[in-house]
């Protein structure tokens, strides 16, 4: 388009900005991206993929225990943190390259420094300023620390990933995916762990089996998880960190890592000061189509704290293209994401947990099934699998798929595809389980729980 050096300018070259600069380059159109740090974003270089390279590193832990029952010499080896942050760094910065390429392959320039708008086709890089038909934000969100005295002596996630040496006993402030991860990887790396909630239970708007499930886990693990309490402020020495809690207790340890959320990466970009409109905590307010306040600013991905997955950055960021430069006017679909938590044992799900199918469908049926694996029929380790449907008792329609146990996030993507084509319960039913799997235990569940409405309002049944 004349007039301007751009027809897209991207703040952002995480997961959703690389996706929508690519393939808005793609269908034609002359794109730039402006990134202040390393390109690849959260999930490349501080997030998902780092923090499952780590999570597969815990695990050796139990495969080495566990080896003996299965007939080889069982010893556990010597563990070395400062070679596994090493080589997870070299693959980082594998990815770092990678990401690059992409996007010099695609021909898009890459400009580096942080983005500021200057007016609604205006953006600030450094020194330099460009301008464009059509801007996008995406430029993630970054770790909350509660700002109580003492603050500047914790960790997040980001410092968690490059720390010099294996923590002895760390405490983790927080109940949500972030902490129950970390919790799992330093437990099996041997440190010794302490999480803190302000809640009565981890993982606030998971299913309840599941989530008390994993906390009952987690214990019998050794971790020490304490409710219902907060921190008010942190002390340090040269023997580590402490926390005084509200309760009047003070909790020693080498690191203390806070996962109490996250917050839109959106100061300081002027996004107010052109009429971008803001809400809660600083994030970018989008109608159905991505777009902002300012017609030809549009936001995808965590800084407008819609539904913050990776996958669901990339798919707003290819909606966004549908419709600004392909003529497809696309809507994010944010029905029946499967999510995962890599904890320890994994949770997968897909759809809706009971309680929320109750409230817009009315009565559902539930189906649940526990069981221990058939790998720990050997070794005895007390583990065990939960999983559970729900379903519409109108329509038979499948509502909700849940697990906790080993696999879970491998075998729920394939329910998730279920769900998405509206399959029932009797299509769940027809179909042939493969054994021995847990996957099987989805389609061979018959017996609905009791149905805890019908009992509360039965005197005789209760």
């Amino acid at each position: 388009m004349p007039g301007y050096d751009y027809d897209l300018f991207v703040i952002g070259a995480g997961s959703g900005g690389v996706r929508a600069s690519r393939m808005a380059a793609a269908a034609g159109a002359r794109v730039a991206i402006c990134e202040d740090s390393r390109v690849g974003g959260t999930c490349v270089i501080r997030g998902c993929i780092p923090k499952k390279l780590l999570v597969y590193a815990a695990h050796y832990r139990d495969d080495f225990e566990d080896a003996g029952a299965y007939g080889w010499e069982s010893r556990l080896p010597l563990f070395d943190w400062r070679r596994l942050i090493a080589n997870k760094d070299k693959e980082i910065d594998r990815l770092n390259g990678v990401y690059i390429n992409l996007l010099r392959s695609a021909g898009v320039e890459l400009i580096e420094g942080r983005g500021r708008l200057l007016d609604a086709h205006r953006v600030q890089v450094g020194e330099r300023s460009f301008t464009a038909e059509t801007i996008l934000i995406a430029t993630g969100s970054w770790p909350f620390v509660p700002p109580i005295p003492g603050a500047e002596h914790a960790i997040t996630s980001n410092e968690a990933l490059h720390l010099d040496d294996l923590p002895r006993r760390i405490i983790i402030v927080g109940g949500g995916y972030i902490a129950v991860e970390f919790a799992g990887i330093f437990a099996n790396l041997g440190t010794e762990v302490t999480i803190i909630i302000r809640r009565e239970e981890l993982l606030t708007g998971f299913d309840d089996d599941i989530r008390i499930a994993l906390a009952q886990t987690m214990r019998a693990q050794g971790i020490n998880i304490r409710v219902c309490e907060n921190i008010v402020r942190i002390d340090a020495d040269a023997a580590g960190v402490t926390a005084r809690t509200d309760t009047g207790h003070d909790l020693s340890a080498d690191k203390i890592l806070y996962a109490t959320g996250r917050l839109p990466l959106t100061q300081d970009m002027g996004l107010e000061e052109v009429g971008v409109r803001l809400g809660r905590g600083g994030a970018i307010a989008v109608d159905a189509f991505s777009r902002t306040s300012v017609p030809n600013i549009y936001a995808v991905g965590d800084c407008t704290d819609r539904m913050n997955l990776t996958p669901v950055a990339l798919h707003e960021a290819m909606c966004f293209v549908r419709t600004v430069f392909q003529g497809v006017p696309t809507e994010p679909d944010y029905e029946n994401v499967p999510t995962a938590v890599f904890s320890d044992p994994p949770i997968g799900t897909v759809g809706l947990t009971g309680p929320v199918a109750r409230e817009r469908f009315g009565k559902v049926d539930i189906y649940k099934s526990r069981f221990r694996p058939l790998k720990h029929t050997l070794t005895g380790r007390d583990e065990f699998t939960l999983m559970k449907l729900v379903v519409d008792s109108a329509t038979d329609r499948v509502l909700g798929c849940h697990m906790l146990g080993a696999d879970a996030p491998e075998i729920i993507q394939g329910f998730g595809v279920a769900l998405k084509c509206g399959a029932t319960k009797a299509q769940f039913d027809a179909t042939i389980g493969i054994h021995p799997t847990a996957a099987e235990e989805f389609v061979t569940m018959r017996t609905k729980e009791p149905d805890p409405e019908a009992q509360r309002l039965d005197p005789v049944s209760s």
